[in-house]
C-alpha cells in the first residue's frame, strides 16, 4: 500500500507543476491582501513550524520581512561547527532582500520566470497530494523532530526534491491546506506576491509611555548611563508591554534595542553579536514595536509601568554611589558582570531580578540557549526554585565579602576557539569551586547556627515570583510561578551571585551562532550552576543528612562527577530549622507549601490530592469534574501506571463539555535519572520505572508532543483506558480512540482551539504553539 502511494505521488508530481509549466487554473482574478488574507493563513498553518531560530531552513514566517528574506541551507543551531557563524538575525543583520541574498538566502516566492515555479507554491502543491489513512501513523521515512536533517532545496532543485521526498510537501507531515487557504495563497502568488509592511498605529498613551521610558534610559549622568546599560542587558530579550490594567491583551508588544539614532528618529539598530558588545559609536536605548506574529516559545513578557520605573529609580539611586570611569565592553567585562556593574548597589540589582523572577528564569528556559537535549540534560524533569532573601545574602550586605567574591564569579565562553575549550573550562571551574568553598566558610562564620526560614525570600509578603516550578521536557523546558506537582527530588535555592551568573551565562553571553567550544563551555558551566543551587538548598537540611541526600542525587556515574568537578558539601555547619522526621528533604518541601501558602500562585490539589476534593480553587463546573477524574492519574509512577512509559514528554488533553466549553490540561511526563551531571549519555542514567506524570490545568509548554481530544461523557473511559494501557497494543487502542495524530482529519481544528483557549485564559502570554516536536505516535 505504501509503495503504491509513493508511486502514485511521484507520478502526479510532474502534472501539478513541480518543475513544470504552471497549470491554467493557477491563481485568482480577485485581489488578495497579504495582511488581511494571506498572513492569517501563514499564522494558522505555517508559523507553527517556521518561527524563531529553529525554523527549518531559516524560513521565518512571523513577518513579511521574514517571508521576503527567504530560506537558507545553513542551520542556526549547529553543535559541531568549529568556528562561529555569521549572525543572521532578522531586522538586525540585514535590512533588504538584496542584502540577505548576499548572505546566502534565496527566495521562496519567485521562480526562474513565474511565481508557480517558486518554492512556496511547489511545496504547498506537493503537500496537497499526501493521502494518508485518517489518524494513522506517518510512514517511517518521513523524518520528524529536532533530529530531522532538513532539506532546503532552491527552486530549481524542487523537481529532484519531489522525486526523492514525495510525501514531504508542506505542511510537513500534517493535513494540507484547505481549498480556501490554498486558493488565497495561490491567488496572492499569481498577483506577484505583493508584501505589505505591518501597520503600526501607536496610541497617544503608548507614545507618551515610550517617551517616558526612553527619556529615563537615555539620561547623561554617568550613574544613569551605567544603570541603563544594566537594564538593557536584562531586558533585551523581553517582549515589553504597557500594563494599564484596562486591557486583557496589550495592544502592542515592544523590544528594547540599542540604536545609533536618538529618540524621535527612525531606529538604526546596533548589530553586535551579544547585547553587551561594544557599539563602537554613541548609541541610545529605544523601544521598538514588535511587528512579528507572536510565537509562544519566544514570548517572554515583561510589564512596563510607571510604578516599576519609579521603583527602579528608588532602588538604583536612593543610595549614594559613584561609578568612576564607565566600564568597557571588552571580553573581560563580558566575562564578569559583577565587576562591570560593581558600582551599582548589589541590593538594587538583585531586587529588580527578584521582583520579576519568573521573567528572568524564563529567559534562560525559553531563550536561544534552551534548545535540544544536550542543552537540558543537566536539569531534573521537575524541580522547585526559591530565592535567598536580600537581607541574608552576604554578597548584597557585606562589602568585604563582595570584594573577595567578585573576582571568582567570572563566566567562560568569551574565547570560543577549540584550543581554548579545555583551559577555559578548567580555569572557570576552579574559580567557581574556590568561590563555593569561600562562600561556605563565610556563611559558617556569619551565621554559625545555620540558615532559618527567614533567610528565604518571602516575596516581600505578596509577590508570587518567590516560588517557581521548572519542568524539563527532554529537549525543551518551561517555568511557572507556584509550587506545581508532587514533592520534587531536588529544590534549588538561588542567591544573587547564582541568579545573575545563570542569566549572563545562558542569556546575555550565549551566542546561538557560536562555535562548539563556546556552546560546550556555556552548558558545562550550567552544570556547575545547578550544583551550586543544590548545595545552597542542602544548607537548610541537618548536617548529617546532606551527604546522603547528595549521594541520592548523584548515583552511579554521578559519584565520579562529585569527585572531579564539584566542591565538597558543608557537613559541619548546622541548620537553623527544626526537623521532626527522618526525611528532612521531603519535610523541607512540605513546609515550603505550608509556610508560603499565601504566595503560592498555583495551589495544586490535583497532583497532591489529600481527600476527595481534588479540584483547584476557582475551577468551574466542567473543570471540577475533569480534575476530579484526572486526579487518580496524577503523580503516579510508571511502575504503577505503565502507560507513562508510552507517553511523550508533553501531551495536551482537550475535554469538550456538554455546553461547548473547553477544558485543557497538560500531561507532563517527568523522566527519572540516577543523576543529571552530564550533557550526554542520558540513556545510561535513565530510570524509566520511576517516571511520573504531572497534570497541569491549561497549556504549560510551547512544544506539544501530542494531543488527546474527548467529550466530557468519555472522560471515565479515557481514565480507564490510561490505567489499562500497559503495553503497546493498549496504548495503540488509547490513541486510536482519543488521540489526534498528525493525520487526523480534524487536526487543525483542534490545534486552532488551543490558540483560542490561550487567548481567552492567558491573553498576555498567548502565542502560536510550535509543532516541530509533535510526535508520530
Amino acid at each position: 500500500m505504501q509503495k503504491a502511494l509513493l508511486g502514485a505521488v511521484a507520478f502526479f508530481v510532474p502534472l501539478i507543476g513541480i518543475g513544470a509549466a504552471a497549470p491554467s487554473s493557477f491563481g485568482s482574478a480577485q485581489p488578495v491582501s497579504f495582511q488581511q488574507q494571506v498572513r492569517p493563513v501563514l499564522e494558522q498553518r505555517c508559523i507553527a513550524c517556521h518561527g524563531c531560530y529553529d525554523a527549518p531552513c531559516q524560513l521565518k514566517l512571523e513577518s513579511p520581512e521574514g517571508l521576503a528574506r527567504g530560506a537558507n541551507q545553513t542551520p542556526v543551531y549547529n553543535g559541531q561547527r568549529t568556528s562561529a557563524a555569521a549572525p543572521s538575525r532578522l531586522f538586525i543583520d540585514a535590512s533588504s532582500s538584496g542584502e540577505w541574498r548576499n548572505r546566502g538566502f534565496f527566495s521562496v516566492l519567485e521562480g526562474r520566470q513565474t511565481m508557480d515555479e517558486g518554492l512556496l507554491y511547489q511545496m504547498l502543491v506537493l503537500g496537497r497530494h499526501h493521502r494518508f489513512e485518517p489518524n494513522s501513523k506517518l510512514p517511517e521515512e518521513i523524518q520528524l523532530g529536532l533530529g530531522r536533517a532538513n532539506v532546503c532545496p532552491a527552486p530549481e532543485d524542487m523537481a529532484d526534491y519531489a522525486r526523492e521526498h514525495p510525501l514531504e510537501g508542506m505542511p510537513l507531515g500534517l493535513p494540507p491546506l484547505s481549498e480556501r487557504e490554498f486558493d488565497l495563497l495561490t491567488g496572492w502568488l499569481a498577483q506577484g506576491a505583493p508584501l505589505e509592511a505591518t501597520p503600526v498605529k501607536l496610541t497617544l498613551e503608548e507614545q507618551g509611555r515610550i517617551r517616558a521610558w526612553e527619556s529615563w534610559l537615555n539620561r547623561e549622568n554617568p550613574r544613569q548611563r551605567l544603570v541603563a546599560r544594566w537594564v538593557y542587558e536584562h531586558l533585551f530579550l523581553a517582549h515589553l508591554y504597557f500594563d494599564d490594567g484596562r486591557q486583557s491583551r496589550p495592544r502592542h508588544f515592544f523590544s528594547l534595542v540599542r540604536s545609533y539614532t536618538p529618540p524621535g528618529e527612525p531606529i538604526e539598530p546596533v548589530a553586535t553579536r551579544r547585547p553587551n558588545g561594544d557599539p563602537g559609536a554613541p548609541s541610545w536605548y529605544r523601544l521598538r514595536p514588535i511587528t512579528e506574529t507572536i510565537v509562544h516559545k519566544t514570548h517572554i513578557t515583561y510589564a512596563l509601568t510607571d510604578a516599576k520605573r519609579e521603583r527602579m529609580e528608588t532602588l538604583f539611586f536612593d543610595t549614594p554611589w559613584e561609578p568612576g570611569a564607565l566600564p568597557d565592553y571588552d571580553a573581560d567585562a563580558r566575562a564578569n558582570p559583577f565587576e562591570t556593574f560593581q558600582a551599582i548597589p548589589a541590593r538594587a540589582r538583585y531586587q529588580i531580578m527578584l521582583d520579576d523572577a519568573e521573567y528572568f528564569v524564563r529567559t534562560f528556559i525559553r531563550g536561544p540557549v534552551c534548545r535540544g537535549q544536550i542543552a537540558t540534560d543537566v536539569i531534573r524533569d521537575q524541580f522547585w526554585t526559591v530565592f535567598q532573601d536580600p537581607d541574608h545574602d552576604l554578597y548584597v550586605d557585606d562589602a568585604d565579602y563582595q570584594r573577595q567574591a567578585t573576582p571568582l564569579l567570572g563566566l567562560p565562553g568569551q574565547h570560543d576557539d577549540l584550543i581554548s575549550l579545555g583551559p577555559q573550562w578548567l580555569k572557570y571551574k576552579h574559580k567557581r569551586n574556590r568561590y563555593l568553598r569561600e562562600r561556605q566558610q563565610a556563611y559558617a562564620r556569619h551565621t554559625p547556627g545555620g540558615p532559618t526560614w527567614e533567610t528565604l525570600w518571602d516575596g516581600d509578603g505578596d509577590n508570587g515570583n518567590a516560588l517557581l516550578t521548572i519542568f524539563r521536557h527532554h529537549d525543551s523546558a518551561s517555568v511557572r510561578r507556584g509550587l506545581i506537582g508532587d514533592l520534587p527530588l531536588t529544590t534549588w535555592v538561588m542567591d544573587y551571585p547564582l541568579f545573575e551568573r545563570t542569566y549572563y551565562a545562558l542569556v546575555v553571553n550565549f551566542d546561538v551562532f557560536g562555535s562548539v567550544s563556546h556552546q560546550a563551555q556555556t552548558r558545562l558551566y550550567f552544570d556547575l550552576i545547578r550544583n551550586g543551587a543544590e548545595q545552597n538548598m542542602l544548607r537548610y537540611l541537618p548536617a548529617a543528612a546532606r551527604k546522603p541526600v547528595l549521594d541520592d542525587w548523584y548515583q552511579k556515574t554521578g559519584k565520579l562527577k562529585l569527585f572531579i568537578s564539584y566542591a565538597s558539601v558543608d557537613t559541619d555547619t548546622p541548620t537553623g530549622i527544626d526537623y521532626g522526621t527522618s526525611t528532612p528533604k521531603q519535610e523541607f518541601d512540605g513546609k515550603l507549601l505550608t509556610r508560603f501558602a499565601h504566595l503560592n500562585a498555583r495551589p495544586d490539589p490535583l497532583n497532591r490530592c489529600q481527600d476527595e476534593h481534588c479540584a483547584l480553587p476557582g475551577a468551574n463546573g466542567l473543570e471540577q469534574r475533569v480534575q476530579q477524574a484526572l486526579s487518580v492519574l496524577a503523580s503516579r509512577r510508571a511502575d504503577d501506571l505503565p502507560v507513562i512509559d508510552h507517553l511523550p514528554e508533553v501531551s495536551l488533553l482537550q475535554v469538550r463539555g456538554e455546553d461547548g466549553d473547553l477544558a485543557v490540561y497538560t500531561l507532563l511526563r517527568n523522566r527519572a535519572h540516577s543523576n543529571v551531571a552530564f550533557m550526554m549519555g542520558e540513556s545510561l542514567r535513565y530510570q524509566p520505572e520511576l517516571d511520573t506524570v504531572t497534570i497541569y490545568p491549561g497549556v504549560l509548554a510551547s512544544y506539544p508532543n501530542f494531543m488527546f481530544h474527548l467529550r466530557e461523557g468519555e472522560l471515565g473511559d479515557f481514565v480507564r483506558a490510561m490505567e489499562r494501557a500497559g503495553d503497546e497494543s493498549g496504548f495503540e487502542r488509547l490513541v486510536q480512540r482519543f488521540g489526534v495524530r498528525r493525520t487526523h482529519p480534524e487536526f487543525w481544528r483542534y490545534f486552532d482551539d488551543l490558540g483560542d483557549y490561550l487567548l481567552e485564559h492567558e491573553p498576555t502570554q498567548a502565542g502560536v504553539l510550535d509543532l516541530n516536536r509533535y510526535e508520530n505516535l
